[in-house]
């Protein structure tokens, strides 16, 4: 593995359940920018781990039974967090829609300064910026991209954090954001517990315009509009 300038401190957390299609080549992309890579298998049972375990300098942390992303990657944060040396951590999906290179950009604006002149702590992705959206075949369809919009408006009015893009996988956050978080959702509503913990600890923020590979893989992984409803019930559930 070769690491890019400035992200020799920074960990890619990356939760996995059941991607033996995608993840071989999404962690081909990942591990030629970042050095230190770790994969989270939620109990896969179609081979992911094996895979995983196939590349070179890789770490594998392993889930007995199913407990949802947010567990997933709220495990690979600690296991992150004791390297001494980690000053960063970056959450990447595992269906193939991230870009390795748009993940090394977030990481690079950690510490830089922010828009209220502190060092950014957290920079977050967006897919709703400068036609980025559209860019990729398919888009995010008119039903879905209703849905993840009034997800956005749900959760500024809710957690108060004018963010663009609630629920985009794709984050980079400093090491005092990782060691800040307990994620207690297990599904996707973990995105917005993300946003709750940087609102709450006044950590500097920033949006990053990302691109989203919406391929029919990574759809049938979880991009549709019914996983879209299911983000806020659990949103709503967890503010019971």
């Amino acid at each position: 593995m070769r690491t890019s300038d400035g992200l020799s401190t920074t960990w890619v957390v990356i939760p996995v359940y059941n991607e033996a299609p995608a993840i071989e080549g999404v962690l081909e992309d990942v591990t030629a920018l970042f050095g230190h890579v770790v994969c989270v298998d939620d109990a896969s049972t179609d081979g992911s781990a094996a895979i995983i375990s196939s590349v070179p300098g890789v770490r594998l942390v392993r889930h007995p039974i199913n407990l949802g992303q947010g567990a997933a990657l709220q495990t690979g944060i600690e296991y992150a967090l004791q390297d001494p040396a980690m000053t960063g951590v970056v959450t990447f999906d595992a269906d193939g829609q991230h870009h390795a290179s748009d993940a090394a950009r977030l990481a690079r604006r950690l510490g830089l300064p922010g828009p209220d002149g502190r060092p950014l702590q957290a920079v977050l992705g967006t897919r709703w910026a400068e036609g980025r959206e559209a860019k990729r075949p398919g888009g995010a369809g008119p039903a879905r991209r209703l849905l993840l919009r009034a997800a956005v408006v749900y959760t500024r009015a809710t957690v108060g954090l004018r963010v663009t893009d609630t629920h985009n996988g794709l984050r980079a956050l400093s090491r005092e954001v990782a060691a800040s978080l307990h994620l207690k959702q297990n599904g996707m509503a973990h995105a917005s517990e993300i946003l709750q913990r940087i609102k709450a600890g006044r950590f500097c923020w920033a949006e990053e315009p990302v691109t989203i590979d919406y391929t029919e893989y990574s759809k049938s992984k979880g991009q549709s509009p019914l996983n879209a409803i299911n983000i806020l019930t659990e949103l709503w559930l967890g503010r019971r």
